[in-house]
């Protein structure tokens, strides 16, 4: 069998399941390791489950034990799921890591303490980042690699999930401050509805503050931190403003939104809200029949990285398109972004590291960058001809702005056939249209996260830990490298769709089939994210640029030359 081109008969099948012809073997029972499999059976795989994990994979085990379209003298990937991991702090489950590892610290400092995240949250980003282990694993060898042995752990997760918090914390730790008491947003309207708003544009602010009535100084001081809380987890804002929103019944307070410009949903009080059901979480489909090879995709992997040799055109903003390239790069990926003339403005945002933002340099440290004003004839052919020679082309765009640029999928097909097309989307279809902005906190609002997440006694609120712009950023990559399989096996073109609301829908999934456990956790809760990335215990988990502390790869790969566990047994 050619493993670079198989029939154009089965490639729309392939394409949206690339892992068909694999059965994968699952050690262990715990959350990470059931969503692991999860992943790999919609991608087409069949997963044996087997016995409790192995000693050195605590949190599970997954190996290929099969796989048709690889040749049988190449070996096949697995990888290892740890609690701790590389970290020298014990940790057995959830809480533990949540409290050793920071997460109840960053969730609890809009209240002003350390508190549980209601959801197993880190257990849920290291299944998907053992899914994606393999899924890479399985590329590199289809491309002529050797087969990788891959470790990850639910702190590896837990650590790349605050990687832009420990940044912010580590260059300039006075920015840190927790808050100091109840926090708002969400408001509540004079009717008794509880609302979640967003706007990046000052005006819009202005504009909808003013027509509910408040007073210019509310407004003007209560705009820095609601700006500021996706880099703080923080935002306390004047009284007035909750004052006037309570002061107008819900439809007037909409009607001033959607007049001002600003997005508006309310909280759900249903952590089962009913969401409209997808054929998958990364709809993938091919975008051209199968094109002729250039080898590109088959070229030796370089190195023990699975995406070594590729190349990834990124144009994105904010958290969950660059921690998606950022995820694509550690998996061995050239990275190049599109960039406004004068570079991504996010670039220049204190706390600073050197000569740039601490945050986006969380994000996206390592990557090359080309600036384009695709605005522009001009602007649009350099992004052509870069992204003739590349890969993967990675965007989070709203909808229609790539339309607009001519750079959708269907356009850039006459380019690079081959290319996988990546949109890293906020909706995904769970909101009916007209779509408010897609952005973590409406989508936490919105779908039931919130309530999910609501304490005894206290009413549904988003974390302002940004939970679905991470988790939607591990779902962006994991489709990604599904695509780029798929790809390889079928020689189209394919596009990926995801969204943050693909990550509500797999916390909501993983809570009902494992709700976290109510003990306390017996490791130490960490209360300084400086502190923590500068003790020695925690050093395999963070870098230093002499300026910041970043979080390092989720992941380690070597050559599997080792035997199995099962086969050990």
């Amino acid at each position: 069998m050619d493993v670079r081109t198989e029939t154009a008969r089965t490639s729309v099948g392939l394409t949206a399941h690339p892992l068909d012809g694999t059965v994968v073997r699952a050690l262990g029972d715990s959350l990470a390791v059931r969503v692991a499999a999860a992943r790999l059976r919609a991608l087409g795989c069949v997963v044996e489950t087997g016995d409790a994990a192995p000693p050195d994979a605590p949190a599970g085990w997954l190996g290929v034990v099969q796989a048709s379209f690889v040749p049988g003298d190449r070996g096949l990937p697995e990888c290892r799921i740890c609690w701790s991991g590389p970290v020298r702090v014990p940790m057995a489950g959830e809480r533990d890591v949540q409290a050793a590892c920071g997460i109840m610290h960053v969730h609890g400092r809009a209240t002003g303490a350390p508190r549980v995240l209601r959801v197993d949250f880190a257990s849920v980003c290291a299944g998907v980042l053992a899914a994606q282990a393999i899924v890479a694993g399985l590329l590199a060898v289809v491309r002529g690699g050797t087969a990788v042995r891959a470790a990850t752990s639910v702190a590896q997760a837990a650590a790349l999930a605050l990687t832009q918090y420990v940044a912010v914390a580590t260059s300039d730790p006075a920015g840190c401050a927790p808050g100091t008491g109840e926090r708002t947003p969400p408001f509540r309207s004079a009717d008794g509805v509880r609302f979640e708003i967003e706007t990046f544009a000052a005006e819009n602010w202005l504009a909808f503050w003013t027509a509910l009535g408040a007073g210019r100084p509310a407004i003007v001081a209560g705009w820095p931190p609601f700006q500021q809380r996706f880099a703080t987890a923080v935002c306390v804002l004047p009284p007035a403003l909750a004052d006037a929103a309570a002061g107008h019944a819900y439809p007037a307070v909409r009607a001033a939104a959607h007049a001002a410009g600003v997005s508006i949903v309310e909280v759900s009080e249903d952590p089962a809200r009913p969401l409209p059901p997808l054929a998958s979480p990364w709809r993938l489909r091919p975008t051209t029949s199968a094109v002729r090879a250039d080898g590109r995709a088959h070229r030796p992997v370089m190195g023990h990285a699975p995406l070594g040799g590729l190349c990834v055109v990124e144009a994105t903003n904010r958290v969950q398109g660059p921690l998606a390239g950022h995820l694509l790069g550690r998996l061995g990926a050239e990275i190049v972004r599109l960039e406004p003339p004068g570079g991504d403005p996010m670039r220049g945002v204190p706390p600073m590291a050197g000569g740039c933002s601490a945050r986006f340099l969380a994000l996206n440290r390592g990557k090359g960058a080309v600036e384009a004003d695709l605005k522009t004839r001009a602007g649009r052919e350099t992004a052509l001809r870069v992204l003739a020679s590349s890969d993967v082309f990675l965007q989070n765009w709203p909808p229609g702005r790539a339309g607009r640029f001519a750079l959708d999928a269907g356009d850039l097909a006459a380019v690079r056939p081959g290319l996988v097309y990546a949109h890293a989307g906020g909706w995904a279809e769970a909101h009916p249209a007209p779509q408010p902005m897609g952005t973590d906190y409406l989508v936490q609002a919105y779908t039931g996260i919130a309530a999910l997440l609501a304490e005894d006694g206290r009413p549904p609120a988003p974390t302002l830990l940004t939970i679905t712009d991470v988790l939607g950023a591990l779902i962006s990559a994991e489709g990604t490298v599904a695509g780029l399989l798929a790809r390889a096996r079928t020689g189209t073109g394919v596009r990926v769709e995801t969204g943050l609301a693909d990550a509500a829908r797999l916390l909501r999934d993983a809570h009902a089939d494992h709700a976290i456990a109510e003990t306390a956790p017996t490791a130490p809760v960490v209360s300084d994210l400086a502190a923590m990335a500068a003790d020695p215990a925690y050093e395999a988990l963070f870098e230093s640029d002499g300026e910041a502390a970043y979080s390092r790869s989720p992941w380690t790969f070597a050559p599997r030359h080792s035997r199995t566990p099962e086969e050990d047994a």
